[in-house]
């Protein structure tokens, strides 16, 4: 069964990835934040090394779009075949924040399946690249997916992911596996699946009840704990050294690549939000962490919090981000 990284914007971009690729268990296929799809797209400086071979080396990276208007979808995935190479593109109809979905874009568009089938529709007939699709259950409640399901088996997809939430759950209560049973059953595309896969024994139940899986994502699960790819392929636990490897590699990326301190420690305050849980007693340093405004004092709260306190990794801390 093969792995994926989840799309996490503001975290799992190609700093990221390359950091976690070097260090740990390659991923399958690592997917981008979503790139936002506009009339006359160009992309920025930040897209573009998301996307560009030249920051991706041969990573599997695939482009993931957000838009509800056909005609850009079919630009922007144009330009990512065209001009740097990728072959498979996703479409984002699973992120749950509020500024997006009021737009019906991202689980928003969930909500309006007639427009929708006329969008998939569209980038279908006139997309000459593969199309995965990554989906909630809806919006409030799961009731209607098997008619989405019926939608989605209209178009030869590369791959169906799905996130069995609804948009209104964002990231909490339990992920609703018997809708995806049911979902997966009726598919008629690849399915892969997405959603609180912790630790090896979430791995473990999710493949035991569908043996017949082709993929599975993971995102916060992998972002706490690096290494857990690798030990759901039996290998080697997380060890703070190679924590600390990799933290470093991210961090000194981050110095060359983005202006100013305040900057820099943003997105690292992002990963320790993620990072933290794997230390106990992590209280009093990462107080220290978050209030830091210089490099310097970050640094020495990070070189304190790896002297003093052992990487212990703990899926009940995990599942209350």
């Amino acid at each position: 069964m093969k792995n994926y990284l989840a799309p996490m914007e503001g975290v799992t971009n190609w700093v990221y990835r390359n950091a976690y690729h070097d260090c740990f268990y390659p991923m399958d296929k690592y997917f981008t934040p979503f790139i936002t799809a506009k009339p006359n797209k160009r992309l920025s400086s930040k897209e573009i090394k998301e996307v560009s071979p030249e920051t991706n080396g041969d990573l599997p990276v695939i482009p993931q779009i957000l838009t509800n208007n056909a005609e850009d979808f079919v630009k922007t995935a144009h330009i990512f075949r065209d001009e740097y190479g990728h072959r498979e593109v996703n479409l984002n109809l699973g992120c749950p924040s509020g500024t997006v979905t009021a737009k019906g874009k991202g689980a928003g568009f969930l909500g309006e399946p007639d427009k929708l089938e006329r969008f998939l529709d569209e980038i279908f007939a006139k997309c000459n690249i593969q199309i995965s699709v990554k989906t909630r259950l809806g919006m409030d409640d799961a009731s209607g997916f098997p008619e989405l399901m019926k939608l989605y088996n209209k178009f030869p997809m590369k791959e169906l992911i799905i996130h069995p939430r609804v948009q209104k759950d964002f990231y909490k209560n339990t992920p609703n596996l018997e809708m995806f049973a049911e979902a997966f059953a009726m598919s008629t595309n690849p399915v892969c699946y997405n959603g609180d896969i912790f630790c090896v024994e979430d791995y473990q139940r999710v493949c035991e009840r569908f043996p017949e899986l082709d993929a599975v994502m993971s995102g916060r699960g992998t972002l706490t704990n690096p290494a857990l790819a690798r030990e759901i392929r039996g290998g080697q636990a997380l060890t703070k050294a190679e924590l600390r490897k990799f933290h470093d590699l991210v961090y000194h990326t981050y110095r060359a690549e983005v202006s100013g301190d305040r900057n820099v420690l943003f997105k690292m305050k992002e990963l320790w939000f993620y990072m933290g849980p794997l230390f106990a007693n992590n209280k009093k340093y990462m107080k220290k962490i978050k209030k830091s405004e210089k490099c310097a004092v970050y640094e020495s709260a990070v070189a304190e919090l790896f002297a003093s306190e052992e990487a212990v990794f703990d899926p009940d801390n995990i599942k209350m981000l």
